[in-house]
This record gives structure tokens, sequence and C-alpha cells, in this order.
């Protein structure tokens, strides 16, 4: 069977999630459903996250099994036909290898995680980022990062539902940017890793707001990190903010 690899843009605020679950709305049930219009018998599809309920992405990656040798432009035109209206979209598609897996395959996961801080609430960007009311001390942020980067135990910072058989991992990057906007100012992390543990960007970028809000010293995320205690983690940030933006792999798929 011919493999295609998918790549996925979608609003997760009508999702509970990624993945497939009993009498809940999935993303995964959406695409799979499109699918098959095609193909009645297409079996299960695969991605490269499983994203929370209410988190976005706009490069996810999935791959899929079909019996027919599609071409992958009118295979991405009819699956987005068979899409509407659900809020997902098939950026691309590509045929790949029979080796090709969406997660295994993976070496890089990017997330981007938007907080906006004003007093008005959000219009547009309702259930696309999260508000808070005052502004924030992004140099002390970028200090508190700075001791979560690179090599280390997270286990302050993944959910006691993480099934992952380890805490550690290696953070490779987080970049904190300032964006103005119509009265009040966007915030802007981005973090890069081959894997991340459930919770784990929303627990950080929760940690990263008290700091700036001055409710922590950049040295006390040093100090939760090297607790190793769920305990110690900061308030987790809603998922509303939070997107998947890209899947890196030795050769790009979609090239």
């Amino acid at each position: 069977m011919p493999r295609y690899a998918l790549l996925i843009d979608y609003h997760g605020g009508p999702f509970s999630g990624w993945q497939r679950q009993s009498g809940q709305p999935s993303v995964q049930e959406a695409v799979e459903t499109a699918l098959r219009k095609l193909e009645a018998e297409a079996p299960g599809i695969a991605a490269a996250g499983r994203t929370d309920a209410g988190v976005h992405a706009t490069g996810q990656v999935a791959h899929c099994d079909l019996a027919k040798d599609w071409d992958p432009f009118r295979l991405s035109e009819a699956l987005n036909f068979h899409l509407k209206p659900a809020p997902v979209a098939i950026l691309k598609a590509a045929r790949v290898a029979d080796d090709f897996h969406a997660r295994f395959s993976a070496n890089e996961r990017r997330y981007l995680f938007r907080l906006i801080a004003r007093r008005a609430p959000l219009t547009h960007d309702a259930g696309l980022a999260w508000r808070v009311l005052n502004r924030l001390d992004a140099e002390a942020m970028r200090a508190g990062a700075a001791h979560l980067v690179g090599h280390h135990d997270f286990t302050t910072f993944r959910s006691t539902l993480c099934q992952s058989k380890s805490p550690v991992k290696t953070l490779d990057e987080i970049t904190i940017t300032e964006h103005a906007i119509p009265q009040g100012t966007e915030y802007r992390f981005q973090l890069r890793a081959r894997s991340f543990l459930h919770n784990q960007v929303r627990s950080i970028v929760g940690t990263l707001e008290r700091v700036g809000a001055g409710s922590w010293a950049p040295e006390d995320v040093r100090a939760a990190l090297e607790a190793r205690d769920r305990t110690a983690c900061g308030p987790v940030s809603p998922p509303d903010g939070l997107y998947l933006t890209g899947v890196g792999y030795p050769e790009n798929p979609f090239v």
C-alpha cells in the first residue's frame, strides 16, 4: 500500500485533542473520516504529536497507507473537500517510503505559545492566545528560561498523567520575543526539542509567566527544575495559546 505524509493545520478549539477518543470529537477522527470517503477500507493514521484538547497546529504531520496510488496534490484537495466544515486543513501531501513513520521517524518538534498582555478581552484572538492583564518582564523570563535549556530531568514540568518512560529530555531552544499590538503586547515563546513530555510546554510557559509578573525570580525556575517535584511547578498555562508549528525529519518529506 502506498504511504503518504500529510502536513496538517487545525484549530484545536472544537476537539478533545488529536487522538481519537470514544464519544469525543478529535482531529484524528476528522482526518480518518475524510480518508474513508476516498477509500472505505483506509486504515487508521499516526501523527507526530498527540496534541491536547484546545491545542492548535500549523505543522502537524501524520502518515496514512492507501490502496490507490494517489497524486499527492489531488489527495490533499480531496481530503480538504471532505474535511469541511471542520477547522482542519491538509496543507500538503507527499508520497513517502514504506518505513516512514510520522512519530518515530521525527527528530525534532517545534512549538509556539502565544501570550497576550492587555486589559481588554481578546476578540479576534479569542481561543487562540492566553490573555493576562499586565505587561511582563521579558528579560526576566529569558533569564528563567535559560535554566531549562539543555539535558535535564523535567519531572517538575510534566503532567502526572504523562506516559513517557523517562522524564529526562533535552530542550534545545527557548526563545521569547515581544510584539506590540493595539493596546497591549504579545509574547511569543518558541520551544524546540526532539520530543516533549505531556504538558511540558504549558508547564514551562505558566512558570515563566510567574517570573515575568514578578512573583518568581529567574533563579526560582532552576530551583523548581532541580526539585524534580511536580508540586514545585508554577501554574499550567491554558491550551489556547499553544501551537505545534513543525516537525523535523532527517529528510523533509514535503520538499
